[in-house]
């Protein structure tokens, strides 16, 4: 409600905040949504569960997710994984592409879309597997991804709430199938008491 106060006192109108209000009305059904993916990232789990390393690569509103996924997955289940900004893939990233190291994309409808597009297909172009969040309405994905998970469709700006959720889950799954203590993980603390 700040956001939208200060939004309205520079140049957001009031039709604009109302839809606002609106999309984040929808937010809870729309994580929902997204929690009945379990059953497909439980699959995708089992699949790269034994995978040393992990590439996540989102861009705009989801590179800050893809960040949050490869920290997420090397917390609670010890696997390399970095996140990257799918735009800067080709400057050190699209050097660890192998047939062995997942490249996770979050690509949900939005202005970002074409490009992560072009993205995933220059992974495949070097037989990287590659995992997408993607919306449920996309059958574009289901040509390049290796598997595709899917979440509802939301206003771009929501869209981290609702991609963090399969992504979260993958970490949760593949720690599990690799015998990790998703409750404790090891060296983490859950307070900062030292600096």
């Amino acid at each position: 409600m700040l956001g939208l106060y200060f939004g309205r006192m520079r140049h957001l109108s009031f039709e604009n905040g109302r839809q606002i209000i609106e999309a984040l009305r929808t937010l809870p059904n729309a994580v929902q949504t997204a929690l009945s993916s379990d059953s497909k990232v439980r699959e995708v789990a089992a699949k790269y569960h034994k995978s040393n390393e992990f590439l996540y690569l989102g861009r705009q509103f989801n590179f800050p997710t893809a960040l949050e996924g490869a920290l997420k997955l090397k917390e609670i289940s010890y696997i390399h994984a970095e996140g990257y900004p799918a735009a800067e893939m080709k400057h050190g990233p699209i050097a660890l592409v192998d047939d062995a190291t997942p490249s996770v994309f979050i690509i949900p409808h939005g202005t970002t879309y074409d490009k992560v597009m072009a993205n995933m297909e220059e992974v495949k172009a070097r037989g990287g597997p590659i995992i997408a969040i993607a919306s449920h309405d996309d059958p574009q994905v289901d040509k390049i991804a290796d598997d595709v998970i899917r979440i509802p469709k939301v206003p771009e700006f929501l869209q981290p709430i609702v991609t963090i959720v399969p992504l979260q889950l993958l970490s949760y799954h593949i720690a599990l199938l690799r015998n990790c203590d998703v409750d404790k993980p090891r060296n983490l603390a859950k307070s900062v008491t030292v600096e």
